[in-house]
């Protein structure tokens, strides 16, 4: 009797050990960022492609129910559809960093708040500066403000060999504390006429979420369809549906219960990771980020006040805003750099936070909803982050060949217990001091 092997089928359900390898490698921010530069690749090459006229009509192709208002296009459904799922996961990183990490205590959390906020006002003031100066709009301000930590951890990931740790997650809690920011700018800034009965019920719909929280109420089926009508009442209100998202991931409960192997906000950040990496950033990348991208395209960026703001306010604002924030911050409070870190460390993430890609794309379709203008902020958003990652990674190698150099000479000086000289006090050249001042 001969066994056939089963057959797979295309775009068929994957089996289960290769599903399981598929997300675990999606909650990767290698593999996350890798996809989400995948996606924007397409788009790039799609959209300037002989069939962009294709792109353009998938992407304005509209469905949903017109009933409830939400007959929307494509690009419309990933921007305030499919990135409340990111934002929901971003909610619960920034919910799990104020209970149990960087963000806890006012010493730790000082000096990333610092840089954060400086990382975003600079940007800010430099966009408006520039526009200002060649008599542009300044709708855009908040455009370079924002850093995409999908990408910029992507980048980190790759470079980090012999990189401490403390700096991913100073970078986390600095992309964590920005994307607050920037939920407060759209919430705040980038409402349209608001529908206060919407407003109310979506309200009433997330304190109920709260509430089934609160009395410790299982089960999917009381969350997902009550997510789902608070996304849609936030959406009909007039304020952007993402707000919903992150609100939700901010209720949701980080600690454990006893008996439970890991809190609602672990499960459901382990759940949509994957979604959010594999599906929702990557396919608002792929509407978003398909621009014409030609030399007279190019040259709007450079020449015409609004894209060029965006650039310097990427490129510049973020290195001068978070690198002089975290030395002001360091300098004259009793705020204190990690000592695992060196400013050259500092410096190399400044930079590499100025990659904005998936908030300040949407930030841009916000503050500038059609036209060629829309279109050139889009490509400068492309532009700056391409910009902003090129010294970064040149930065951050450079530092990674010193710590690895650092790496090699600990080596030499392990003695029997196995532990490196350099971190046992008293001992080598100076204690665990010596290695920071050797940088």
């Amino acid at each position: 009797m001969t066994r056939t092997r089963p057959r797979c089928l295309l775009f068929g359900v994957l089996p289960w050990p290769e599903r399981q390898a598929v997300s675990e490698a999606l909650r990767t921010e290698t593999v996350g960022g890798l996809v989400l530069l995948g996606a924007a690749l397409v788009a790039l090459a799609w959209a300037n492609s002989p069939w962009s006229a294709a792109y353009e009509q998938v992407r304005d192709a509209r469905f949903g129910i017109p009933a409830l208002g939400l007959n929307l296009s494509v690009g419309h459904w990933t921007a305030d559809g499919l990135l409340a799922v990111f934002f929901l996961v971003a909610g619960i990183e920034l919910k799990r960093e104020l209970v149990v990490g960087e963000l806890r205590t006012p010493a730790t959390a000082a000096l990333p708040v610092a840089a954060a906020l400086c990382g975003m006002a600079v940007p800010a003031a430099l966009y408006v500066l520039t526009a200002t100066a060649g008599g542009g709009s300044l709708e855009g301000w908040a455009v370079p403000m924002a850093t995409d930590i999908a990408f910029a951890l992507a980048v980190l990931a790759v470079i980090s060999t012999h990189l401490p740790a403390s700096l991913r997650a100073f970078l986390l809690t600095l992309a964590v504390v920005d994307d607050l920011g920037a939920i407060l700018v759209i919430a705040v800034f980038f409402t349209s006429a608001l529908n206060f009965w919407a407003l109310g019920a979506a309200v009433s719909g997330l304190v109920v979420f709260y509430l089934l929280q609160r009395f410790r109420v299982h089960g999917w089926w009381w969350y997902a369809p009550l997510g789902i009508t608070a996304w849609a009442l936030m959406y009909t209100s007039g304020v952007h549906a993402t707000v919903a998202g992150v609100a939700m991931g901010l209720i949701l409960r980080t600690t454990r219960d006893e008996g439970e192997e890991s809190s609602p906000a672990a499960r459901t950040a382990h759940l949509l990771r994957p979604v959010s990496a594999g599906v929702a950033v990557p396919l608002f990348a792929l509407f978003a980020a398909g621009v014409g991208v030609s030399l007279g395209a190019l040259t709007h960026v450079f020449t015409d006040p609004e894209p060029l703001g965006v650039v310097i306010g990427l490129v510049v604002g973020k290195i001068l805003g978070i690198f002089l924030g975290t030395y002001l911050a360091a300098r004259f409070t009793r705020a204190q750099l990690n000592p695992e870190l060196a400013w050259g460390d500092v410096f190399g993430l400044a930079a590499l936070a100025g990659i904005g890609f998936t908030v300040a794309l949407l930030i841009g379709e916000l503050a500038f909803p059609g036209g060629a203008e829309a279109e050139y902020v889009k490509a400068a958003v492309l532009t700056g982050s391409v910009l902003a990652a090129v010294p970064a990674a040149v930065i951050l190698r450079r530092r990674n060949r010193v710590y690895r150099r650092l790496c090699e000479v600990e080596d030499l000086d392990e003695d029997a217990d196995g532990i490196p000289d350099i971190y046992q006090a008293g001992r080598g050249a100076g204690g665990a001091g010596a290695g920071r001042e050797a940088r």
